[in-house]
């Protein structure tokens, strides 16, 4: 350990020494040298960490070169948004507040270097949330933003969206602007950006990850985001069940059998179901029958 070293830096000196894989090393070695001393007696230090940090990057490459990529792919589920946003905007912070992920938080700029994923439960169906590392580092990744169904704008004030949103390109994705660290803001100045968002037309929500304020507004607003239906099924005689099936809007009984599984359409006999689409509970329909949001299906196989 450096002569004078801060806390910080002993922390995430320990942090690198456990770190298991290649993208670990690299993240941790990064926060080691936001929080190298910086005076003269450090220099040599600061050096050599930076030569470490030259050695494990060139690793990386060859490794991408050789298709060995050590970074998991992510595997997109039925909903899935991503976080944009730039450095130390409350990014993992966000994540943190909406998800089970656990994020770490950090001061330091461009602390997060890979994609970090967590998972929303709402109402029963899961969300995926992806946090991209800053917009302005090299570490942005652009296809993670232009695969995903939503996109949320994280801003700390009215002129980053500009920024952004030229920074994203032309894409064809819902988006969503959240202005975040609402309890900086008194209540006085929390109306007049309220009212400076409604006039230029965004869908917007102003939160809080801090004190949870605005979390379930963006929640919901997410969730309509995607346009789809929660369809639920039940066995005869039993409860339905927890988790619902997610289906494009116009999509009938037919598609939840054969989502369940391939050719099971051809095995039913007879569908009841119960919800909006319904005229009464337990109506029998046919495969053809189109559904809505939160309907509950039955199947009695031949």
């Amino acid at each position: 350990m450096p002569i004078n070293a801060h806390p910080e830096y002993t922390a995430a000196e320990g942090e690198y020494l456990h770190a298991k894989s290649l993208e670990e090393k690299i993240e941790k070695l990064k926060k080691m040298i936001s929080y190298a001393p910086a005076h003269k007696g450090g220099e040599n230090l600061r050096a050599q960490l930076k030569t470490r940090l030259k050695k494990l990057l060139e690793q990386k490459d060859k490794s991408k070169k050789s298709g060995k990529s050590s970074r998991v792919g992510i595997k997109k589920e039925d909903m899935q948004a991503i976080i944009i946003g730039k450095a130390n905007s409350g990014k993992s912070s966000l994540l943190n507040a909406l998800t089970n992920a656990k994020s770490e938080i950090s001061s330091a700029s461009f602390s997060t270097i890979f994609p970090k994923i967590g998972m929303i439960n709402y109402d029963g169906a899961n969300i995926q949330i992806i946090e991209n590392p800053a917009i302005e580092s090299e570490y942005y990744d652009k296809g993670l933003t232009h695969t995903t169904d939503t996109i949320l704008i994280l801003i700390n004030s009215i002129e980053e969206i500009k920024e952004i949103k030229e920074k994203i390109g032309s894409h064809n994705k819902k988006e969503i602007i959240v202005f975040n660290k609402s309890d900086l803001l008194n209540e006085n100045e929390k109306r007049k950006l309220q009212s400076t968002l409604q006039s230029k037309k965004y869908n917007f929500v102003i939160v809080s990850s801090l004190n949870k304020e605005g979390l379930e507004e963006l929640k919901e607003k997410l969730f309509n985001s995607f346009g789809k239906l929660r369809i639920y099924t039940k066995e005869p005689g039993k409860e339905k069940t927890k988790k619902p099936i997610i289906l494009e809007p116009g999509a009938t009984t037919k598609d939840v059998a054969e989502k369940i599984l391939k050719g099971f359409s051809q095995r039913i006999r007879e569908t009841k179901i119960w919800g909006p689409s319904s005229k009464f509970s337990g109506q029998i329909v046919g495969l053809h029958h189109k559904l809505k949001d939160l309907d509950t299906v039955e199947f009695k196989t031949k």
